[in-house]
């Protein structure tokens, strides 16, 4: 089994290391991370500037760009002919849920490995500052060998987050929908010794839509959510009544 590692919160990051821990013996691993904390960048490829590779004393490569090109570079250079059979993402300081999966630099790693064709799986830790860490590192390893018990035949991409409890990895897991947050409180403007305006991007909104079914009612009931994802955009309701507005008689 191989077993290709990243995250957004830089490779120096606890949850990366827990990730990392978690997964041993279990298979060939390979992590590659970026050098900084990405996280909020989604799905973003860096296609104006050259990205560099390098190894950190921890053993993992860093690459100075984003949590994609980590995936990207490894997938169709770094790697060679070394295929993944899954690629892991996480573990994320703070949880991945609702719209925040649009966001997600540690959703938007496990996307690329899906995109590729590999089965993938995104975990986060609900609250920030790493608290029962190794909890949910016990959590990851019996998820990842539950996982890889199955059959691994066609590609899936799953969006996982579990609460900082002591007990993690006693918790049961819910299969769930993604909920719906409202808009965040807008941004923050602070004046700098220039006299210019800067603008901080505002926290994420209040639950919207948190009821039976979704990522944050389970987690709020004291399980592990596991959300199926997928990358298809269009909105297939919508595709009869757009082709009479605008005229398109065809059937396809």
């Amino acid at each position: 089994m191989r077993i290709l590692i990243a995250n957004d919160d830089g490779y120096l990051a606890p949850g990366l290391a827990a990730l990392v821990e978690a997964c041993q013996g279990l298979g060939e691993i390979e992590v590659i991370a970026p050098e900084q904390n990405a996280s909020g960048t989604s799905n973003s490829l860096s296609l104006h500037r050259p990205l560099t590779v390098q190894r950190g004393m921890n053993g993992f490569r860093f690459v100075s760009g984003t949590p994609v090109d980590c995936v990207h570079l490894a997938l169709t250079t770094l790697l060679g002919d070394w295929r993944p059979d899954v690629v892991l993402s996480g573990i994320n300081n703070g949880a991945n849920m609702a719209d925040d999966t649009v966001y997600s630099g540690t959703v938007a790693a496990a996307t690329e490995g899906y995109l590729f064709g590999i089965p993938a799986v995104a975990f986060s830790q609900v609250e920030r500052d790493w608290a029962h860490l190794d909890a949910a590192k016990r959590a990851v390893r019996a998820f990842v060998q539950d996982l890889l018990a199955g059959p691994m035949n066609e590609p899936f991409l799953l969006n996982v987050n579990i609460p900082n409890r002591p007990d993690a990895d006693q918790l049961p897991r819910r299969i769930t929908r993604l909920g719906k947050r409202h808009a965040n409180s807008g941004a923050h403007c602070q004046v700098n010794p220039r006299g210019e305006s800067m603008y901080w991007i505002g926290p994420p909104g209040e639950v919207r839509e948190g009821g039976a079914g979704t990522d944050f009612h389970a987690v709020a009931h004291g399980a592990i959510s596991v959300t199926p994802l997928q990358v298809d955009l269009t909105h297939h309701a919508q595709l009869g009544a757009w082709r009479g507005r605008l005229g398109d008689s065809s059937a396809t």
